[in-house]
């Protein structure tokens, strides 16, 4: 009879042990990698409170049930919620436990011998032999160093092997993906973003209200803001007349730095951002502000000034939304901004050209509340007029007036604005050197064979080789080693 075998349970040690290597296999990092991948696209369609406040603010008005649900998911804040955060921090730990060790075990073998030659030569690939001269492992010897391979000799034969690049860029590729998620995590903890909206003309100080977006890392605080006034002084646009395409865009500003007294003219395009100790600035984006004068009943200005609008195309054409909550009654205006006017058949009025050749503000004005007291959050170029009177409608020039009742607004003329997008990004030197290894590694990994190739010498010349994947080229590099050993040209 055969006898049942008990495998014994498990104790505490042993399962932790399981889990460890269950944990850091190759095939859970991939599946943790893959799971990355699929838990950050929430993060591309539902909007973030970190970058779309508004719109998480109109998913809870429009669907308060649904989004109270997402909230409780964390789908509103998906990059900083706990799943996304156990994930990346497990995917962390298995690429490290994965590839540290294999590490060791690769640098222990790149500095061994190669294994000694096969006793029996024959059965391995392409073997070759002839009667011996005499002078065959001479030859031998000075072939393998000038091709740089590793060689042990031993008994009348030599082991040379070649090809330890392959596995050393595997592990170089896997190692700086690992630097590519300690870039990102330090960047995620000390970094911060944020943007700011300035007319040309403004002046930005480098404090947080000064923002209009602005997100923090975890661990950064606000004094290690660098300290600087930016103080927009010219914008020029250059614009292709048959394509409409940009060409070129150049932000001249003054910069006031360590004790702000001391003034410097500094040029910002669009890849050649402005760098202030580790703080870069980029020039995002730009559009247009109408500049306008508001008048109430009274003839008092209720608002004046340049009011920023948001482009809608390729051409520039503008939307936004002018209020006036010190007007006696308050009114709104949603504005459209034409550059370069012209009618269309469906359309209405469009822009032909990005430049303000032709400029045109089209206004419909709108008398009411603006809801500005309610505490809700709302956006600064959108009106929410479901509560309000329509007023009247009116396309205006540059010095044109509207006159409605109840007051009337001038549209003076217009200055442009530049988004600019102010980073401090401490971990992105790591992220970046981690992508150039992983290149180099993956192309390593790639293009490199690794391969054996022996020699044994006695009678007869005994020639054979081996090649790990079966890699190709090893009959072609054995031909040209047997042609050197028997001295052939």
């Amino acid at each position: 009879m055969s006898q049942e075998v008990q495998l014994p349970e498990l104790d505490s040690v042993g399962l932790l042990r399981y889990v460890w290597r269950q944990l850091t296999s190759m095939r859970t990092a991939l599946i943790l990698l893959m799971l990355l991948g699929i838990a950050a696209v929430p993060g591309s369609l539902v909007p973030q409170r970190t970058q779309n406040p508004m719109a998480v603010s109109a998913s809870f008005k429009s669907s308060p049930e649904l989004s109270r649900w997402m909230d409780r998911f964390s789908l509103f804040d998906v990059y900083g919620s706990p799943w996304f955060s156990a994930i990346y921090i497990l995917l962390f730990v298995s690429l490290i436990g994965c590839v540290l060790p294999r590490t060791f075990e690769h640098f222990h073998a790149a500095r061994a011998l190669p294994p000694a030659t096969p006793k029996n030569l024959h059965r391995m690939e392409f073997y070759s032999t002839w009667p011996a001269v005499g002078n065959e492992l001479e030859l031998a010897r000075t072939w393998f160093k000038s091709q740089r391979f590793r060689v042990l000799e031993k008994d009348g034969s030599l082991s040379a092997e070649k090809g330890f690049a392959r596995e050393t860029g595997n592990l170089f590729f896997h190692l700086a993906l690992i630097l590519i998620l300690l870039g990102i995590s330090f960047s995620s903890l000390f970094g911060m973003r944020g943007e700011a909206i300035l007319n040309v003309g403004e002046r930005f100080v480098n404090t947080p209200t000064s923002y209009d977006s602005l997100a923090y890392g975890k661990l950064f605080k606000d004094g290690k803001l660098e300290k600087f006034i930016i103080t927009v002084d010219k914008f020029d646009a250059t614009y292709n007349v048959v394509t409409t395409a940009p060409e070129d865009y150049t932000l001249n500003v003054s910069l006031r730095t360590g004790d702000l007294t001391t003034v410097e003219k500094q040029v910002i395009k669009v890849n050649s951002p402005l760098a202030i100790g580790n703080t870069k600035i980029y020039l995002q984006a730009n559009g247009y502000s109408p500049v306008v004068t508001v008048r109430d009943s009274k003839g008092n200005v209720a608002l004046q000034g340049a009011v920023p609008f948001l482009p809608q195309d390729s051409n520039l054409r503008s939307i936004g939304a002018i209020k006036a909550p010190d007007a006696d009654p308050q009114v709104g205006f949603v504005g459209s901004f034409v550059p370069t006017y012209q009618r269309s058949d469906g359309n209405g009025a469009i822009s032909v050209f990005p430049q303000a050749l032709d400029p045109r503000l089209l206004l419909s004005a709108w008398g009411g509340d603006l809801g500005l007291d309610s505490g809700v959050p709302q956006s600064i170029y959108r009106i929410d007029t479901s509560s309000m009177s329509q007023l009247g409608l009116k396309s205006l020039k540059p010095g044109e007036v509207f006159t409605y009742a109840g007051g009337s607004i001038t549209f003076e003329g217009y200055v442009q604005w530049v988004n600019l997008q102010i980073v401090d990004d401490p971990g992105k030197n790591f992220a970046l050197l981690g992508a150039i290894v992983a290149i180099l590694g993956l192309l390593a990994s790639l293009f490199t064979r690794r391969r054996r190739i022996w020699i044994r010498v006695g009678d007869v010349v005994e020639v054979a080789g081996l090649a790990k994947n079966a890699a190709p080229g090893l009959e072609q590099e054995l031909a040209i080693f047997t042609t050197v050993l028997k001295g052939e040209k």
